[in-house]
């Protein structure tokens, strides 16, 4: 069964990290490259980084340089490493594959950067 867990998330003041992790079953990690997607209350959900299947990566600009994406073909799992956390990042996050495919989509996990 296709399915996509994603965790890590929480509330953190400005300037901290996160690190989020997403759990794919072994059919999506193996044959697609994997994003991680960020949806903000009353916003339409937009990628924020992308890693192919040989570890080449992408990044949404406002986040290039404080996020970083990974993947561990081992163990069939996505990061998202997020440093200097800035307001404006608060959304939830989701990972899925990359271009969408048409996969269920995970319940995601909530980042809310507040002081």
């Amino acid at each position: 069964q296709v399915q996509l867990v994603e965790s890590g998330g929480g509330l953190v003041q400005p300037g901290g990290s996160l690190r989020l992790s997403c759990a794919a079953s072994g059919r999506i990690f193996r044959i697609y490259d994997m994003g991680w997607y960020r949806q903000a209350p009353g916003k339409q959900r937009e990628l924020v980084a992308s890693i192919t299947s040989g570890g080449y990566t992408n990044y949404l600009g406002s986040v290039k340089g404080r996020f970083t994406i990974s993947r561990d073909s081992a163990l069939n799992m996505v990061y998202l490493q997020m440093n200097s956390l800035k307001p404006e990042d608060t959304a939830v996050y989701y990972c899925n594959a990359y271009p969408d495919r048409g996969i269920p989509w995970g319940q995601g996990t909530q980042v809310t950067v507040s002081s």
